[in-house]
């Protein structure tokens, strides 16, 4: 994967010799090298910038700091690849958030990122944001490469209103009462209990057997010393939930464009924190009958693991204004008022594991029911494995899904399909 990921950055190099970004012809990059300034990238979206713009703008207002300007992450494909096209072109900045652990990992390979815990006051500020825990997930080869800002659980909508009509005062939390529920309000082609799949596409899998398997199997990893390790008992249970679903058919593959938890043609689906302002903005009315549920599982559990959509910053390696850089990541998320101002503007869960129990926070949450059930599980919340081959990995889980979906082989013959293909594919 390294040698891949080098051939990449050469090929990126070569391509790049004619690419131009936008306000950063080689005088502003000359002027910006003299100035020093400390550059961030952020994710290219209003609310992440306004958070940034009053942040950068409290830290500029002190005459002894050096200035840090930020800017969105440039247009491209998507951002890993434009932060490729950066590296290769010398153009880097020295700090990048909007960053998940698959692309991490690559970045880690190619030594293109700092270790973070080997700097001056990681530990303090790793206790400081009552991170310990979580940052145990977010580690690659035994080192933390990114700072994660935010984790996004993914949890069970559920149809309070329907579900009372079928006699149900409370969620399902298990695959037995999924079953019961499926039997009572299934009716083929018109309406089903729940939605088993997230979509075709290779992250769609964080949302659905990614995440059952980590509630099932109670956060292990799906990957572990570059061998795949799904082909357990709790891998089995898990797609053969999901196989008992399509089997009787209790559920579709896909449901198409409508979301159909608003049209009532599901119960319950899988639905992130950002979920939430669309469906105030689009489903108020709806929205006041959603119940948020746990990730389902085999037997009852307290609290379930969960996936974790969550990205984070990485400090360059390549960087001159390290020591400075680094300071100013530790004056932000030192601070619990910048991670109150970033639920208040994002709506998602900063990456901290006192959320409900930080009196700092008490208002906002009594104000935002929704969001405090998605807080109380950011602590068994799981990003994703960190591996470079995370692409080659899920497309390998959606065949898998689709044989058991279209029953085109058995849940076992699948799951020991996909095993093979990902171990050979981590072999490389």
């Amino acid at each position: 994967m390294l040698d891949k990921m080098k051939k990449t950055l050469i090929f990126l190099a070569i391509a790049s010799s004619s690419v131009v970004f936008t306000g950063c012809d080689n005088n502003a990059t000359s002027n910006k090298n003299e100035k020093q300034d400390i550059t961030l990238w952020i994710a290219p979206n209003n609310v992440q910038e306004a958070f940034w713009s009053e942040v950068v703008g409290e830290w500029n207002k002190q005459p002894d700091k050096k200035k840090v300007v930020f800017s969105t992450i440039p247009a491209a494909g998507s951002s890993e690849e434009a932060i490729m096209n950066a590296i290769a072109s010398d153009r880097a900045p020295d700090i990048s958030e909007n960053i998940f652990t698959g692309f991490g990992s690559q970045l880690a390979d190619l030594g293109q990122i700092v270790d973070l815990s080997t700097l001056d006051g990681y530990e303090n500020l790793i206790g400081t944001r009552q991170m310990t825990d979580i940052m145990e997930n977010w580690r690659y080869n035994g080192k933390n490469y990114i700072l994660p800002i935010y984790m996004n659980p993914v949890l069970f909508w559920w149809r309070g209103d329907l579900l009372e009509e079928q006699g149900f005062s409370e969620v399902p939390k298990t695959y037995d009462e999924v079953y019961a529920l499926s039997e009572k309000y299934t009716i083929p082609d018109k309406r089903y209990a729940i939605q088993a799949t997230s979509g075709r596409n290779w992250w769609d899998r964080w949302f659905d057997f990614i995440a059952l398997y980590y509630a099932q199997s109670d956060g292990k990893p799906y990957i572990a010393n570059q061998q795949a390790t799904y082909d357990s008992q709790d891998g089995h249970d898990v797609l053969g939930f999901m196989h008992t679903l399509f089997s009787k058919k209790w559920t579709l593959y896909d449901f198409g464009q409508d979301d159909p938890l608003v049209t009532g043609k599901v119960l319950g689906a899988v639905r992130g924190p950002w979920d939430i302002s669309r469906y105030q903005q689009q489903y108020p009315e709806i929205l006041k009958h959603i119940k948020i549920g746990p990730m389902l599982v085999k037997n009852k559990q307290d609290k379930p693991h969960t996936f974790a959509d969550g990205k984070g910053l990485v400090l360059f390696s390549h960087s001159k204004v390290k020591p400075e850089a680094w300071e100013f990541i530790q004056w932000v998320f030192s601070q619990p008022k910048f991670d109150k101002r970033w639920m208040e503007l994002t709506g998602m869960p900063p990456a901290r594991a006192d959320l409900l129990t930080n009196p700092f926070f008490a208002e906002y949450y009594q104000q935002h029911p929704y969001a405090a059930a998605y807080a109380e599980y950011v602590n068994v919340a799981i990003p994703p494995v960190s591996s470079g081959e995370t692409v080659e990995i899920q497309r390998s889980m959606t065949q898998m899904i689709e044989k058991t979906a279209f029953n085109t082989a058995t849940p076992d013959e699948a799951l020991q399909q996909s095993v093979k293909e990902v171990n050979a594919i981590l072999k490389h």
